[in-house]
């Protein structure tokens, strides 16, 4: 199986008020089995800003901790035109453009989207191709 990770789960990482025991979880499975994850190049700039805007060091933070992460061996996939096709169905159904990038990748690798988001899982959830970390950690995660 194949995650694609939201960035509001990676936040989660970074951010003590926001931290949660799914998000910590999935940074334990990212580290050792990189290669089963995934996300679309824009996580890398959502993360970034976030992190400048709210961090008291998100510069620091995104260079010294999330840098390596993005590095370690995980999947970053660039918008392609046929992404963005594959994408434009999810905001059909009330995604917004980068939500539905990710459900789109999900897709694409026959994988999950993993996301705190609970508005846009739910928007989709009868798709199969997205979980809410807030509701806990997906049947196949064992």
């Amino acid at each position: 199986m194949m995650w694609v990770i939201d960035a509001s789960v990676a936040l989660r990482w970074f951010i003590v008020d926001e931290a949660h025991p799914h998000a910590e979880a999935v940074l334990e499975r990212l580290v050792s089995r990189p290669e089963t994850f995934a996300v679309p190049e824009l996580f890398c700039f959502e993360v970034f800003s976030v992190l400048c805007r709210v961090h008291p060091r998100g510069w620091e933070a995104f260079v010294i901790a999330m840098m390596p992460i993005l590095e370690g061996g995980m999947l970053r996939h660039a918008m392609t035109r046929d992404l963005a096709e594959e994408a434009q169905r999810f905001i059909n159904l009330g995604l917004t453009g980068y939500d539905a990038s990710y459900v789109a990748l999900a897709r694409r690798l026959q994988g999950m989207w993993l996301t705190f988001d609970a508005k846009a899982h739910g928007a989709i959830s009868t798709e199969g191709l997205s979980w809410d970390l807030g509701q806990g950690m997906p049947p196949a995660w064992e």
